[in-house]
């Protein structure tokens, strides 16, 4: 087990991995995770782009760490509390890793900063990006060490320090250089690849396919009921509701608390229909699992294929941007909401087609809908401004009914 000496030591494993990252051609960001004594109990680097494709859009090093510690713990591995574990980060953490960190409960120690994605955006310490009833969280357990020098990278200390660890301990300008570096070098180009894909006239119906296509078995063998209903574009019905209530059972007895989410394609056909795995992983929600579990079978199909296989499969198999995202529940102001709604734009990274601006759809409200709205324009400006995060309750008043149960507060 490795042991760092100082926040200087744990930042350069981070840039190490951030620099790992680049060179595999995805985000430029890595992390590791720190007991109280600091030991490294793990270093990941990004891993959303494997092998020139688009591998897990969830796969940021924070989240990927966090589902890390949970898992082990789950096999009996004896590791400290939440609390005296502290996830070291060479950028300022998305909105998705923001809010599994808080769920998780550990420290923070950030390194470079992202004024797009990044939950600090503003460099403000408000954290006014959070909805309210997490600032708190934020402020007391995010830390933004020292800079000394006279260059751009150079910063004062502020947040809180994670039990003197790093009390007093500061960055070298050359190692925060390299963080912020990695990730500028490849924050374009990985946003390009994961918002592109087959324009909407090309794309082509699943559902006239054979049941014994390579794409429908490979569909069905992750959902065996893929293809088994049908509804108007983007609207989904009351048919739908067998479907999601036999995933929220699915979510109950997996630990969770009674959600799922189901996608739809872009002719309104059912692709996936997903419960979390809460009793893994305390970030495993359905909607982590929907879009990493799509993302990894494009990936897997697409991995050893031709080009011509690969148009293929985008053709039949699009990317989710042009279907529907269905929640039983709407995101509340929980740090689990927060982190669906930012994994939800990790999925889309680019702004939303114009023809489906109802992209993401939910049966039953956490909280308004005028607080979710404000809970969206309030995140960092790649969510609020560039892809316009914009949920919407489902038009179907039967499919509500169907799925009506008792709101469960944030």
């Amino acid at each position: 087990m490795r042991k760092t000496i100082d926040v200087q030591a744990a930042v350069a494993i981070a840039a190490n991995e951030a620099v790992a990252a680049k060179i595999q051609g995805t985000f430029g960001v890595g992390g590791l995770l720190l007991d109280g004594q600091g030991n490294v109990l793990k270093s990941l680097q990004n891993n959303v782009v494997r092998d020139g494709l688009v591998f897990d859009p969830t796969a940021h090093g924070e989240r990927q760490l966090i589902d890390w510690y949970f898992c082990e713990r789950a096999k009996g591995a004896a590791l400290p509390p939440p609390d005296e574990v502290t996830v070291v980060t060479s950028l300022d953490p998305c909105a998705m890793c923001t809010g599994a960190i808080l769920a998780a409960g550990f420290n923070v120690v950030v390194a470079a900063m992202d004024p797009n994605a990044g939950i600090n955006h503003d460099a403000s310490g408000s954290f006014a990006a959070l909805p309210e009833p997490l600032r708190a969280g934020a402020v007391a357990s995010f830390y933004y060490p020292a800079v000394l020098g006279a260059s751009a990278y150079a910063r004062e200390a502020w947040g809180s320090p994670p039990r003197g660890l790093f009390i007093g301990k500061t960055i070298a300008e050359s190692t925060q250089a390299l963080c912020s570096l990695a990730f500028e070098a490849t924050e374009e180009k990985v946003q390009a690849l994961c918002s592109s894909d087959v324009a909407q006239d090309q794309l082509r119906d699943p559902a006239t396919l054979a049941p014994t296509h390579p794409l429908v078995r490979k569909l069905r063998s992750l959902y065996p009921e893929a293809l088994m209903y049908r509804c108007a574009p983007q609207a989904p019905d009351a048919g739908l509701a067998p479907f999601l209530l036999a995933a929220v059972e699915k979510d109950r007895a997996q630990g969770g608390e009674g959600d799922a989410v189901a996608l739809l394609d872009a002719f309104g056909n059912l692709l996936l229909c997903v419960p979390g795995r809460k009793a893994q992983s305390l970030i495993c929600t359905a909607f982590m699992e929907c879009t990493r579990q799509y993302a990894q079978l494009r990936y897997m199909l697409m991995r050893d294929a031709t080009a011509q296989q690969q148009l293929e499969i985008g053709q039949y198999l699009a990317h989710p941007r042009d279907g529907t995202f269905v929640f039983v529940r709407g995101p509340g102001k929980d740090a689990r909401g927060f982190m669906d709604l930012g994994a939800y734009g990790s999925t889309m990274e680019g702004p939303l087609p114009e023809h489906n601006p109802q992209q993401f759809q939910y049966v039953k409200a956490s909280m308004p809908q005028e607080e979710l709205d404000a809970v969206c324009a309030s995140m960092p400006p790649l969510y609020r401004d560039v892809i316009r995060i914009r949920p919407v309750r489902v038009a179907s008043q039967a499919l509500i009914e169907a799925l009506a149960m008792p709101v469960i507060p944030a």
